[in-house]
């Protein structure tokens, strides 16, 4: 079973890691489809990270997934909180009965060099001083960690999600989410190549 990773965070919020080798039909037969993707491996992206929901929580009620305007599947009742994220052949989600989640995976690649200073305001690369592209490729997965936690769109990546600091283990990035005014903090693991980042919200408020 290609499970690269899994954590129970705690007693209501897990996440796992799937390293996508298998083909349309085998998730098919266990993720029901309620939208048409063309292109055959975001199919294939878009099964496994809905297949891990499930594997996270048995009896995860996929069919009442939707969309919000922003992009961000939902389940309009609240009953589970969760959040998606796919690179190359990997699938990644988190989800949590109660408490706000957000996740992303990313593979270090050059274009986020050329886009950093989209991402990263002088004042952050001052106190973080990444010299390496898997250090940019931190940042950037961290942001899109914040992004998807706050679920409305909006964002300016420089402006709105300001990442202060490391704690000493550099596992975790703090985190001033300008738009709300939360402090968060966003979680860090590099797994043979892979950046993952993720978002609670019931381990926000750092300086509080």
């Amino acid at each position: 079973m290609p499970l690269i990773f899994q954590e129970a965070i705690n007693n209501f919020t897990r996440l796992a890691i799937w390293k996508i080798e298998e083909d349309e039909a085998f998730f098919k037969e266990k993720v029901p489809l309620h939208r048409q993707v063309t292109h055959w491996h975001k199919m294939l992206q878009h099964l496994a990270g809905r297949y891990l929901l499930q594997h996270l929580f048995p009896g995860f009620p996929l069919h009442l997934i939707q969309i919000a305007d922003t992009r961000k599947p939902y389940i309009a009742d609240d009953a589970f909180h969760f959040s998606i994220s796919h690179c190359g052949d990997f699938a990644a989600a988190i989800a949590s009965t109660q408490e706000r989640v957000g996740i992303d995976i990313e593979l270090p690649v050059n274009k986020i060099l050329r886009i950093q200073h989209k991402f990263i305001s002088p004042s952050e690369k001052d106190i973080l001083n990444p010299l390496l592209l898997e250090e940019y490729t931190r940042i950037w997965s961290a942001k899109e960690a914040v992004f998807k936690w706050y679920g409305a769109g909006g964002v300016d990546f420089r402006e709105d999600i300001r990442l202060t600091d490391y704690d000493d283990a550099r596992t975790c990035f703090r985190c001033h989410f300008i738009k709300t005014n939360d402090w968060l903090n966003v979680h860090l693991k590099q797994l043979n190549g892979l950046c993952l980042s993720y978002v609670v919200t019931g381990q926000a408020n750092v300086h509080s």
